[in-house]
């Protein structure tokens, strides 16, 4: 297990970071040894040739061909050595292995969704196998994004109409946050999940399990839990308040005017579009901004949605 962590990077979660905080390293020390050698001799000249006081005298022209082709070599080999490495990190960070876990990663205003090839989805939780490739099949609903999991040392932009990949590799269990690093409206600053890397025996019961109540749990606390977990509570408040969207406190069984003119009670149905379909009704003093969740929550997700609002009362 891999838990390095330096004075300015995270812990190294994935196997490229290694490579990665190597290049980072090279870098940075190389640049410090120049910035301090050239700062130090300019203070040196500075004071060893200053000018005396009643003294005209001016500086000597200096010829050396020895210190030109020094300060042109030494740094050409540099860069060439620094070109090379990043470019091997880069060939080894965008093919992807063969014996990869597929996942389909989709950004949207604001937050991450996930589709498993097995069924199993997740909205701002990606979860994955320890010691497992990983290959992330990237697009965009709406705006560009960039998915970025310092822990991994990953990041790629997520384009509207076309796919991006990039893939990791964990190589320690744990809990590892995911950032979205292009300013893509209003709530970017809450665009964040987590990666969540299991053991493969937990990863394969988790992914057999699906998503749904818990043993015990009623489906208004389901329900509550899939109000965090999708994200709602970025566009919808619970006390009252004016957001993005409506609020849900004391929604269920309310009338609401619509955009045409047209008034509504809210009931099962109407949430239950509003979830699938937000585009069909849009509550007067609203901006049509809701993203579709259709193909990202099941029917019982719905259902727990259901039941936590309406015991939202006033």
């Amino acid at each position: 297990m891999d838990t390095t962590r330096s004075l300015f990077l995270p812990p190294q979660g994935s196997t490229v970071a290694s490579d990665v905080d190597a290049l980072f390293g090279f870098i940075f020390w190389i640049s410090l040894f120049f910035f301090v050698g050239v700062t130090a001799l300019t203070v040196y000249f500075c004071i060893k040739y200053k000018r005396k006081d009643g003294k005209g005298e001016t500086t000597p022209y200096i010829e050396s061909l020895a210190l030109e082709i020094t300060w042109i070599v030494i740094p050409t080999i540099l860069l060439m050595v620094i070109f090379v490495w990043g470019f091997q990190d880069f060939i080894r960070m965008h093919i992807v292995p063969a014996n990869s876990m597929e996942i389909k990663v989709t950004g949207q205003k604001w937050f991450w969704s996930f589709n498993y090839a097995e069924g199993a989805t997740g909205v701002g939780e990606l979860v994955v196998p320890v010691g497992q490739p990983v290959k992330l099949l990237m697009s965009s609903k709406d705006v560009i994004h960039s998915f970025f999991v310092p822990a991994f040392r990953i990041k790629m932009d997520v384009l509207p109409n076309r796919y991006t990949i990039t893939w990791f590799e964990a190589t320690m269990t744990g809990e590892f946050e995911i950032y979205c690093t292009e300013f893509c409206g209003k709530g970017h600053s809450e665009m964040w999940g987590t990666v969540k890397v299991l053991p493969k025996d937990e990863f394969a019961k988790w992914l057999e399990a699906g998503s749904g109540p818990g043993e015990g749990e009623s489906m208004k606390e389901y329900g509550a839990r899939m109000f965090v977990k999708n994200a709602c509570n970025t566009c919808h408040s619970l006390d009252g308040s004016k957001n993005v969207g409506p609020t849900f406190q004391g929604l269920f069984g309310r009338r609401e005017v619509m955009s045409d003119g047209t008034t509504i009670t809210v009931d099962e149905n109407y949430i239950r579009e509003s979830i699938l379909s937000p585009m069909a009704k849009q509550v007067v003093g609203y901006d049509p901004v809701m993203p579709t969740y259709q193909g990202i929550l099941k029917d019982v997700d719905i259902d727990g949605l259901i039941a936590y609002i309406k015991s939202l009362e006033n």
